[in-house]
């Protein structure tokens, strides 16, 4: 009688990959000059605003993301500001993701700089006995050759682990053996873990867990009764019993959103509106292009002295159309101005509660989402051709005419210094413009 044997499931396996100090790595990949030198990447408008991000060298002198940029001045002079380009950060994550790609079947990105990489299969296939070192310090290697970036790494059985492993590397990479997690994580502290915030880690603390030994020798059903599910996971992982494979899901999105703050501050209220409308525009293309429509909407102002005022609004149905949406854009603004002296600092605008379009045919013919599709294709093929900006909303280009936006670079906003002519400051209608 002929038996035959299944062969065991290889172990989990999890890389993560994180970009070190990204944007300041960014910064000096993209600029020798700045290489060994401390680097801090924020400034806001003049150079008063707040750091993002700094390399290792200005972290030694207290930098970090949220120093305020005046602080960072006073405690290293001799460190370099630089201001964020953040179309170049997305470029540069692309070709990071491409060498990922190209090292696993499953990868799932989770910011602009970190990714988990499924290696489960690889020592039964590929290392065969070699480990992991070699294979992950590969990786490592390419990414930097290929955009000047380096990154850490750390390999664990299950997300979770892997992050953390991550974290205990920095800069280098660290594995967690197989069946080694609880002895990894036991003398660690709970607020390390990714999801874990302040509230969790004071809940935690009041039952006397600071650390994940201390989490791994408390009864199950108390964590339970504390936490619910995310009680008893959090205890299978600090006993080292949990195991999280990579899924990767395609979930639409269910907000989009633009804040930009303004080179200067503007104190026409019209050309704040003229510049909402011309983003409500560019926004609700987007969602057509990803096949979505908004049920909610929102406009947040903030003024020079930093008050900041809201209006939000819910639609009785989705909608998608760019008339229905600058209509009630406009409305909402007005509101959110009702009473306001001062100038305006900061614009956002945000669609939220995003729902699939339907794109079903009607019995006679494509749907109105089906059209408006069709028109935002059109555009998209003659932008891919003779250049963006090439076709405007009228608020588009009603911008263009009042800021010469398209002529001098602009930052993130097409608002900048204006001299004053001697006819006094133009007005335009924001209702005119909208059509």
């Amino acid at each position: 009688m002929l038996t035959t044997t299944v062969p065991e499931a290889p172990p989990t396996r999890v890389l993560h990959v994180d970009g070190d100090t990204f944007f300041a790595s960014c910064e000096i990949a993209m600029d020798a000059s700045l290489s060994g030198r401390p680097v801090w990447v924020g400034g806001g408008r003049t150079g008063d605003g707040i750091v993002i991000a700094a390399n290792r060298l200005a972290k030694r002198y207290g930098i970090g993301a949220g120093t305020a940029c005046f602080e960072a001045r006073r405690l290293c002079p001799h460190g370099v500001l630089a201001r964020p380009h953040y179309d170049d950060y997305r470029r540069i994550s692309r070709e990071m993701f491409r060498v990922m790609e190209s090292y696993t079947p499953t990868l799932l990105p989770a910011s602009i700089d970190e990714g988990f990489l499924d290696l489960t299969a690889m020592e039964r296939y590929v290392w065969r006995g070699r480990g992991a070192v070699g294979y992950v310090n590969r990786l490592r290697a390419e990414i930097e050759s290929a955009v000047g970036v380096p990154v850490s790494a750390g390999l664990g059985a299950s997300m979770w682990a892997a992050k953390l492993a991550t974290s205990a590397a920095k800069p280098g990479f660290c594995e967690i053996p197989v069946g080694g997690e609880r002895e990894f994580l036991a003398d660690r502290p709970v607020d390390e873990l990714a999801g874990c915030g302040g509230r969790r880690t004071r809940a935690l603390a009041a039952l006397g867990a600071h650390t994940f030994g201390d989490v791994a020798s408390m009864p199950s059903i108390l964590l339970c009764k504390s936490f619910g599910i995310w009680g008893q996971q959090l205890w299978l992982f600090a006993r080292g019993e949990w195991t999280e494979p990579v899924v990767v899901e395609e979930k639409d999105r269910t907000t989009i959103s633009s804040n930009t703050t303004l080179p200067v501050d503007e104190p026409d209220y019209d050309a704040g509106l003229i510049f909402l409308l011309s983003e409500a525009a560019r926004l609700t293309g987007q969602m057509r292009r990803e096949g979505l429509q908004t049920r909610e909407s929102f406009v947040s102002i903030r003024f020079s002295d930093f008050e900041r005022t809201c209006c939000q609004h819910r639609f009785r149905h989705p909608q998608f159309r760019n008339s229905v949406i600058s209509g009630v854009i406009e409305q909402l603004y007005w509101e959110s101005m009702r009473g306001a002296h001062k100038p305006i600092r900061q614009i956002c605008l945000g669609f939220s509660s995003l729902e699939r379009l339907d794109t079903q045919p009607m019995l006679w013919g494509s749907t109105d989402a089906g059209r408006w599709g069709a028109i935002d294709d059109a555009l998209q093929v003659i932008e891919q051709r003779f250049g963006e900006n090439t076709v405007m909303t009228g608020a588009q280009f009603a911008l263009k005419k009042q800021n010469d936006f398209f002529e001098v670079p602009p930052a993130k906003c097409p608002f900048g210094p204006r001299e004053a002519s001697p006819a006094g400051p133009v007005r335009i209608d924001p209702k005119k413009a909208r059509h």
